[in-house]
């Protein structure tokens, strides 16, 4: 069962990796600002805010017991909006336009819809949104209102991502979600109704005490909410998760990878009848429209900075990665000073490994030109065990079969060195 998880690379659970320190100014090689957002250009925000945290979290996100002094939300947007103005200095060859801003966390409409505007006025101001941008915010079911929604509609917001999960009380109490079972679907009804252009719903599969019915029953009800994208994920449980201890102590049992397998050939079976076509392992939209296209930047090596404690950002092959508490953040910029704890300088080798393992999961796959005779030889394996789809290879092109799919790990390893 495919493992790679399509979460944002902006956010990933865990502690941060190591890497060169970051100048004070932020400024970046010369050769990084060379041709900044060639492959489109956009915009991640870290909201590190939580009502609670769920007990299958590993995520950089803090309630308001776990925040501590120096941070607060009330003052959040203005140290996102400093750390924007030092992002408008490094990037002194700006890029022409930003394609796509995507508001994560964490629980961004915690925010109040005003701040979460200004956020968005900031980056117009500082580079220029396109006129066709994508403007996404994450949402939990519980934490939005038709008022609510309306006002971030209003303020240039086009894409709402829901956290539904499940629809099965019992698995949402497992997960220590706060909505209850039929929140999520209304809450999509009311971002329809409130003129968002896209509404996803995410969902998790794969938890202890989930049946297949409960699964069918989640998949029914995210379908019929009338969505135009869902993205479903398997559970995978992080070490210094609550759920973690749990399963440790024997309370719950441990995931599946066959009970994973055949939830996910349900979820592409009910999807499908439903009309959305997977377009990334773990991704289904009704239209190449409703694809996320902040998420495909990511998977197609396009550039991105990243707001926010924790984020991660990504111009002209250099990576960096923001300190990960809000009061640490938000004191660096009082101080003019970047927030970047570590960087690295992406090598080609680094580059084609991860274009490969990216590029892989999508439905518009890879070129055979990209591979490398070791990893040609590797394609034509999985070619021959059924992983690659035959009409797509022969018009010289890597692109999973529904079991390939299933195996994508797998058929990434045997793609590269």
């Amino acid at each position: 069962m495919h493992t790679l998880r399509a979460v944002h690379t902006s956010d990933m659970p865990g502690p941060l990796p190591d890497g060169e320190p970051v100048p004070g100014d932020g400024s970046l090689p010369a050769a990084a600002l060379t041709d900044v957002g060639a492959r489109g250009f956009g915009v991640y925000v870290h909201v590190p805010f939580c009502a609670s945290r769920c007990g299958y979290c590993d995520f950089n996100t803090y309630t308001a017991s776990e925040l501590g002094g120096g941070a607060s939300r009330e003052g959040y947007a203005d140290a996102v909006l400093a750390e924007l103005a030092l992002a408008a200095r490094v990037l002194d060859n700006p890029p022409a336009r930003v394609d796509t801003v995507f508001v994560g966390g964490g629980t961004p409409t915690l925010l109040d819809p005003d701040d979460l505007a200004r956020i968005l006025e900031g980056i117009d101001a500082t580079w220029g949104l396109a006129a066709d941008a994508e403007v996404t915010t994450e949402a939990n079911p519980e934490s939005v209102t038709p008022r609510s929604l309306q006002r971030l509609r209003k303020a240039g917001y086009t894409r709402i991502s829901l956290g539904m999960q499940s629809a099965a009380p019992g698995v949402l109490q497992v997960l220590e979600r706060r909505h209850t079972a039929g929140r999520a679907p209304q809450a999509a009804t009311e971002a329809r109704e409130s003129g968002f252009d896209h509404v996803n719903l995410d969902l998790i599969y794969g938890t202890p005490g989930e049946s297949a019915e409960d699964f069918a029953a989640s998949l029914a009800a995210a379908t019929g909410a009338g969505v135009d994208h869902v993205s479903a994920y398997a559970l995978i449980v992080e070490d210094g998760t609550r759920m973690a201890a749990r399963m440790r102590r024997g309370e719950l049992p441990y995931p599946d990878d066959d009970v994973a397998a055949d939830r996910y050939l349900a979820a592409d079976a009910a999807l499908g009848a439903a009309g959305l076509s997977w377009y990334e392992v773990s991704n289904w939209a009704a239209t190449p429209a409703a694809r996320c296209r902040h998420n495909l930047l990511y998977w197609t090596g396009g550039d991105w900075w990243g707001l926010g404690p924790g984020a991660h950002s990504h111009v002209g092959g250099v990576r960096w990665w923001n300190v990960k508490h809000p009061a640490a953040y938000a004191a660096r910029l009082a101080d003019g000073v970047s927030p970047g704890q570590a960087r690295e300088l992406l090598t080609e080798t680094d580059r084609h490994t991860e274009d490969v393992m990216l590029r892989v999961r999508l439905a518009d796959g890879l070129p055979l030109a990209a591979l490398d005779a070791p990893g040609l030889a590797g394609a034509r394996r999985a070619h021959d065990d059924g992983l690659l789809d035959p009409a797509a290879y022969a018009a010289g092109r890597v692109v999973l079969t529904l079991r390939g799919r299933l195996l994508a790990d797998a058929v990434v390893r045997d793609l590269l060195p």
